[in-house]
């Protein structure tokens, strides 16, 4: 049914209209009476009606007065019709520009009102179909992109994807809510539309039927979430108790931008799954006190930059001793499992990336890994994440030892392997003729064509690329990552970042929003 709000200041007008017209016979029921337009602007807002019927003469605010204000206040202001006891066409005319569907005078025509209702109910009808067909499409295309990068993919195409689809800047501060235990997802999502109305509804369901929202944190609050009331949960107690549980709805915590996304979900999900292990209900937020220390950062880095390293160069007897090494790294943090995933789905893109560049097929290696060992969503311990790691490595090395193979008589392609492996040593492209036993001039012209870039542009380019993920991942101070990545001082690899990138790395590291704060 759709909703008709009644505003006169007149009692008897007021109980005419709704006694006298046959609502439901129309598709329409009144939701509520008013007698000023201070009071019914009230109620367009909390009731949201597609049709208000109003006087113009009425204390306090008036009826074109109170259709202005919600024309120019409301995202979908209801259609208005106009009742007026004076015959004066100035009054129509305002109304008219005011996009007022009809203008009616007293006393009001019972058949002239039904034949309106008529038209404006099939109208509005066929707006609201309209809009959720739209709704519909924005929903499917907003699941299916969350879909995929809570599972894990992510390239900068479907980031563009993302950013256009899901209306979201690229630099958005994001949070992840999680419900669990519900049956009726519709009304879930109708719930979360009324609570954030100004928002679309950005949506997803995983694999173990929980739905998921991704919204900006400027708009989320712990308030509007304490109002949500969810419908009747499913039996999804403890194991062996067949008792009911209530639904959980978990809050990740804050993060920037759409490759975010995957490590918010997996914050929820493992706040989910340990309020469900509790076997307690409600409204919770993932709040990760247990900070790293910008040593402790540095020390997982430099233990990933080895493990990479030994997998990438084939150096099979130091694997397991890498990969034992990372993990006291990551238990030494003591940030949580979430965390420790969103650093392994990070060595999973580097690993991807070095199988593309010696030219292979990344789809076709997380394929392997993920037949062989499962996906990294669905790790539940650290045991399992580090059998995950080891799967993931070792089928790296597998593969890389393949295409080396297949590579080997080619002279560029080592040449460009050494740069990507040692650009944070002093390089020389001098030093890389002798050692590769060709002239520098014509090495330089093959590495341009090789690469689209000159030896130097391409070696600043792989410094600057690391010290961005450094920035952005860990707490090294400047000057600690511009020796890391290959610049003998802070000055020189300031300069060089804000050439390549136009802002300064502190800029950077702080992001477009705080950057404007201060």
């Amino acid at each position: 049914m759709m909703n008709v709000l009644l505003v006169d200041d007149e009692p008897l007008v007021l109980e005419g209209l709704r006694t006298m017209i046959r609502w439901e016979h129309y598709g329409f029921q009144v939701c509520g009476e008013a007698s000023n337009g201070s009071e019914a602007f009230g109620l367009i807002q909390r009731l949201m009606p597609e049709l208000v019927l109003t006087d113009i003469r009425m204390p306090v605010i008036g009826g074109l007065e109170l259709i202005e204000r919600s024309n120019r206040a409301l995202k979908r202001p209801p259609k208005f019709v106009v009742l007026s006891g004076y015959d004066d066409f100035g009054y129509a005319r305002t109304a008219m520009r005011q996009r007022v569907a009809e203008y009616l005078l007293k006393p009001v025509d019972e058949e002239e009102i039904e034949a309106i209702l008529r038209r404006i109910g099939s109208q509005i009808q066929g707006e609201l179909a309209a809009e959720e067909a739209h709704r519909q499409r924005q929903r499917l295309f907003a699941s299916h992109i969350l879909g995929r990068l809570t599972q894990g993919e992510y390239n900068e195409d479907l980031e563009q994807q993302a950013i256009r689809g899901l209306n979201l800047p690229p630099d958005a501060e994001l949070v992840c809510v999680l419900v669990d235990g519900v049956e009726d997802y519709a009304e879930v999502e109708r719930q979360f539309r009324v609570l954030f109305p100004e928002e679309p509804l950005r949506s997803f369901q995983d694999g173990a039927a929980r739905i998921g929202f991704i919204l900006p944190a400027s708009v989320h609050s712990e308030h509007r979430l304490q109002e949500i009331g969810l419908p009747p949960s499913r039996p999804c107690g403890r194991p062996g108790t067949g008792a009911p549980s209530s639904a959980i709805v978990a809050v990740s915590g804050r993060s920037q931008g759409i490759r975010s996304v995957r490590e918010l979900y997996l914050q929820a999900k493992e706040l989910c799954k340990a309020k469900r292990c509790e076997g307690k209900a409600g409204l919770f937020y993932f709040r990760d006190r247990n900070t790293a220390s910008p040593r402790q950062d540095a020390l997982l880095n430099e233990k990933l930059g080895c493990l990479l390293d030994c997998t990438v160069d084939g150096d099979t007897a130091k694997l397991d001793s890498a990969l034992d090494e990372v993990f006291d790294a990551l238990l030494g943090r003591r940030t949580g499992l979430a965390a420790a995933k969103a650093h392994v789905a990070d060595l999973e893109f580097r690993l991807c990336r070095v199988v593309l560049e010696m030219e292979g097929a990344p789809d076709a290696y997380m394929q392997r890994v993920q037949g062989n060992c499962g996906r990294l969503s669905e790790v539940r311990d650290y045991p399992a994440l580090k059998r995950y790691i080891h799967g993931l490595c070792r089928e790296a090395d597998s593969l890389l030892s393949e295409l080396r193979l297949k590579n080997e008589n080619n002279t560029m392609f080592h040449v460009i392997r050494h740069v990507d492996r040692e650009y944070r040593s002093k390089l020389q492209l001098q030093d890389l003729a002798k050692q590769y036993h060709l002239n520098a001039t014509y090495l330089g012209q093959l590495f341009k064509k090789q690469t689209g870039k000159t030896f130097n542009e391409y070696l600043h380019d792989k410094r600057i690329d690391e010290a961005k993920r450094l920035l952005k991942r860990t707490q090294m101070k400047i000057t600690e990552i511009a020796l890391q990545v290959g610049y003998p001082n802070a000055d020189y690899f300031i300069s060089k970042f804000k050439s390549k990138t136009g802002v300064l790395p502190s800029a950077y590291k702080q992001g477009p929003e705080r950057k404007r704060a201060e």
